[in-house]
């Protein structure tokens, strides 16, 4: 795999982001920026808090997590699929130098670009607005988070991409797989109060590492950091190359 042909296509992908990058941005912005809004505030006057924190505090680092799972998963699904398929970039790509594998590595690449891109503005607005009141020196740390995080979600989705026969398949992915893990991985409530087989089954889910790892950087809190950043690192490294191989299977029949 050659590195200057994977940067090829990362800047190939990154030149349309920023030929269309408000409406990339729009849409990756506005659904995390509404919970704050409406979970946070509006919940924070009837929830006193948690572990010592606001509402609005506990949830802000989730918020942050799940918008860079978020923003990975649908570009490395819905976006890799029109251009596997629809605009058929990936053939074009591959009739030159560049190969199946450093398209691959290109196309995660840039999902974890984007989801790092995502997640640091939304941890901008939870400064701005305030939404939490103090923050540990620890939280630079979390762009690194959202990236690490995005490039794991990328693996994922482009691996059920390669998959699917259609684009509508997507919907099962979303539902069955993304969805419970936005809901049972800690965002809007302590994973504590669930029963002990639920919480094992949270532990086995990326998202819940990401949120209690960028929970925890945003507090300055070290419990968990190693265990976490160790678990998306190791999950990465073991899943890397299964899109690789079956984008190949994919393309080269």
């Amino acid at each position: 795999m050659r590195l200057r042909h994977v940067w090829a296509v990362f800047a190939r992908n990154m030149d349309v982001f920023r030929r269309y990058w408000f409406n990339n941005l729009v849409t990756n912005f506005f659904e995390p920026f509404l919970y704050l809004l409406g979970m946070g505030l509006g919940m924070t006057r009837y929830v006193e808090g948690i572990g010592g924190l606001s509402y609005t505090a506990f949830i802000a680092p989730g918020i942050v997590a799940s918008t860079a799972m978020f923003a990975a998963t649908f570009e490395s699904t819905y976006g890799t699929y029109v251009r596997m398929e629809f605009q058929k970039t990936f053939d074009a790509i591959i009739a030159t130098p560049v190969g199946v594998e450093e398209v691959a590595a290109g196309e995660l690449l840039y999902g974890a670009a984007k989801a790092g891109i995502v997640g640091t503005i939304i941890l901008a607005v939870v400064e701005i607005f305030r939404f939490v009141p103090e923050w540990h020196l620890s939280a630079l740390l979390v762009p690194l988070v959202s990236v690490l995080t995005g490039l794991l979600f990328s693996v994922l989705a482009m691996s059920v991409a390669t998959l699917v026969p259609q684009i509508d398949h997507f919907n099962y992915y979303i539902t069955l797989f993304i969805t419970p893990m936005f809901v049972f991985s800690g965002i809007f409530f302590p994973l504590e109060g669930l029963p002990e087989y639920a919480q094992v089954i949270a532990w086995l889910t990326p998202l819940m590492h990401a949120v209690r790892l960028t929970r925890e950087l945003t507090f300055g809190q070290w419990t968990h950091v190693g265990v976490d950043a160790a678990w998306l690192a190791a999950a990465t490294a073991v899943l890397f190359y299964v899109p690789v191989l079956l984008l190949r299977r994919r393309l080269i029949r």
